[in-house]
């Protein structure tokens, strides 16, 4: 009669067996990860089962997040010429010239993704209809199933669902349709785009992306991206010939229209923006001032307007062709990213309204091989891992 040979232990219960850290106490071991930077935490959660308890456990996790919200980050999304990875970069927020990180990232890099915001630490990226959503952080990313649409205009808005700690994307397509009855205008070939389709994805394994029904028919303003705030996505639209302003609540998953201040510049050259925390709409009709529109009470459609008159920057920017609000410092001053990408070295201003003078802050970490480079506000680091999602 054979013996049963002793079961052998996977190579992470080995680790634990021989790691040393093991014996020292639970807050020695938690300073020292809060000491690490985000993409070596999320590895050394792979080391042992013992690393992994502690770094994916929710007290971990709710302390490094705590930290990141009280040191937001400029995040820059970096694409560089002929096939070359792109990368992303970061940097103190309230002092740009300090701790500079870069992490590159190497899924379908020959393609040029447009990203939208970082919300909670992640960022989604699009390109027609493939997607993936990634920590810029650790330089993990994982692919998302094929947009499901025959359409070539899609509008995709990424944002997280703290009700049910959830990220979602909202993707939305655009038909064209032929003037009729139902539109006021009488010439036949008259066309007017509309939404069409209406879907949402959930982060998670084997999940895949769902239809929704929309009773707004709308079209969005494929020149504005939209943001995440408290859980609601937030994007520019017309609806009934109106200018107006589209939410989509991420836990109903209902959508909803609000209207707009009645302001030719608002309407004709409004951009979304978070300003402090409030949904805000920021305009500039050419080289004239620039109107801040701040939603005061959303139940009540209550605008405040804020006008900051920017400055010649010819001497400390040259010709430039546009200028994008980006948001604000602490400091009050105006984040201001150049359109088209400056050469290099990369740099952006900071304008301070109560002194009206504007400054150049250079980014020296970015290097000077790049073809585009795209500013983000108000990023938080995050350690997570993300698990494919099919």
């Amino acid at each position: 009669m054979k013996k049963k040979g002793r079961k052998s232990k996977k190579p992470e219960e080995k680790r634990d067996e021989y790691d040393p850290c093991s014996i020292l106490p639970l807050e020695l071991k938690t300073e020292i990860l809060m000491k690490l930077p985000p993409k070596s935490i999320a590895r050394l959660g792979f080391v042992s089962n013992h690393w992994s308890s502690i770094i994916r456990g929710q007290d971990f996790t709710n302390l490094y997040m705590t930290r990141s919200l009280a040191q937001p980050r400029l995040l820059f999304s970096v694409y560089r010429p002929n096939m070359q990875m792109p990368f992303f970069h970061s940097c103190s927020q309230e002092d740009p010239s300090s701790d500079h990180r870069r992490v590159s990232y190497s899924l379908n890099s020959d393609l040029r993704y447009s990203f939208s915001p970082p919300i909670g630490g992640l960022i989604f990226g699009q390109n027609n209809t493939k997607a993936m959503i990634g920590n810029p952080s650790t330089g993990q990313f994982v692919s998302l199933p094929k947009i499901k649409t025959q359409r070539k205009h899609i509008f995709s808005i990424f944002g997280y669902d703290p009700v049910n700690d959830l990220y979602k994307v909202l993707c939305m397509t655009v038909i064209t349709k032929r003037g009729s009855q139902d539109f006021k205008w009488e010439d036949p070939m008259w066309e007017e785009p509309m939404t069409e389709e209406h879907q949402v994805f959930t982060l998670g394994p084997k999940q895949k992306w769902r239809m929704l029904e929309c009773h707004y028919q709308h079209r969005h303003h494929s020149g504005s991206q939209g943001i995440c705030r408290d859980g609601v996505l937030y994007y520019l639209a017309s609806f009934n010939d109106k200018q107006s302003l589209m939410s989509f609540d991420l836990s109903s998953e209902d959508f909803n229209v609000a209207k707009l201040p009645e302001d030719y510049t608002l309407q004709q050259f409004g951009n979304l923006v978070d300003h402090s925390g409030k949904i805000a709409i920021v305009s500039q009709a050419y080289s004239g001032p620039m109107d801040l529109w701040v939603l005061e009470d959303a139940s009540k459609e209550e605008w405040s307007k804020v006008a900051a008159i920017v400055p010649s920057i010819t001497d400390i920017a040259g010709n430039v062709q546009r200028l994008i609000f980006k948001g604000i410092l602490p400091t009050g001053e105006i984040i201001l990213a150049l359109l088209p990408t400056p050469k290099p070295p990369f740099f952006f201003l900071c304008y301070d309204p109560k002194e009206k003078n504007a400054r150049k802050v250079v980014i020296e970490g970015i290097g000077e091989d790049y073809a585009a480079v795209n500013v983000f506000f108000d990023h938080v680091e995050s350690h997570m891992v993300l698990s494919k999602v099919s």
